[in-house]
């Protein structure tokens, strides 16, 4: 049960974090979203808002992680495509009104360890994108740029899609970023510096 609780607000603070960002999400606001006993507060997160902060990076880059993981193996195009359908159905299902945890911690932290915590989820998402992307077939090279690429592109375009509370920029995004995907896969084109 106890377990339960922790588990419980700590995907309460990524929801919050990905909705209402760093500022808005409070052990208040977290109790209430989870409907969990503020004793629970103090047991679970001794070290204050940054351990329930790091724990919700934690669990947010666990679940990307492993949706990738679900597409290890897939042709890189595959893969590419049920990344940003991910994204398309968090903005569209939230309507508009959630985004990634990451950015939201990114963007408002007050202490270099958080800042620091939310790079390392980047890059590890970067990693494992770029490692299904290869073992969808892409060279190395065109593997890291693609992963690095498809992560900046489609953050960024969630970013704007909430702002204008409009899918159209995403999609447009997502079109660009699978034909690039698509004319790697192909040996079209190279993703390396000339």
């Amino acid at each position: 049960m106890a377990t339960g609780v922790r588990d419980r607000m700590v995907a309460g603070a990524a929801r919050l974090l990905a909705r209402r960002g760093l500022q808005a999400t409070s052990f208040s606001s977290v109790l209430a979203e989870t409907n969990s006993p503020r004793g629970s507060i103090y047991h679970h997160f001794p070290g204050g808002k940054d351990e329930l902060v790091a724990a919700a990076i934690e669990a947010t880059q666990q679940h990307a992680l492993g949706l990738l993981d679900q597409q290890m193996g897939a042709p890189a195009l595959e893969v590419t495509r049920s990344f940003l359908a991910a994204w398309r159905a968090l903005l569209t299902g939230a309507h508009f009104d959630a985004g990634c945890a990451f950015v939201a911690v990114t963007v408002a932290a007050e202490t270099d360890a958080l800042r620091q915590r939310t790079a390392e989820a980047f890059r590890a998402w970067q990693v494992k994108l770029a490692r299904a992307l290869r073992a969808g077939g892409l060279a190395a090279s065109d593997a890291e740029s693609a992963a690095a690429l498809l992560l900046s592109a489609s953050e960024g375009a969630v970013v704007i899609c909430r702002a204008e509370q409009d899918i159209r920029p995403f999609d447009i995004v997502a079109a660009q970023l699978t034909e690039y995907v698509r004319l790697l896969a192909a040996g079209a084109v190279s993703a390396s510096p000339s």
